[in-house]
């Protein structure tokens, strides 16, 4: 099993802490592009996972982030 094999499929839980927070999908490949986005107002939570095509997700606003390496929240420094 390969190394991507490993990180294909992982999911991550966005829970939004405020109005308007952005989660943007970015994909694979030589050049990186933004694929898909949703917006989710204050306490909406959306799953999101990681696929072949997914290779990141930008999330932009207040949000509380679940994932199985650990928790955070975007408004902590």
């Amino acid at each position: 099993m390969s190394e991507h094999d490993d990180l294909v499929g992982d999911y991550i839980v966005v829970k939004a802490l405020e109005n308007g927070v952005n989660i943007i999908g970015l994909t694979r490949g030589r050049d990186t592009k933004f694929h898909h986005s949703e917006k989710l107002d204050k306490g909406e939570i959306m799953i999101a996972q990681f696929t072949q095509h997914t290779s990141a997700i930008k999330i932009r606003g207040r949000a509380e982030v679940l994932t199985k390496h650990g928790n955070l929240r975007s408004d902590e420094e």
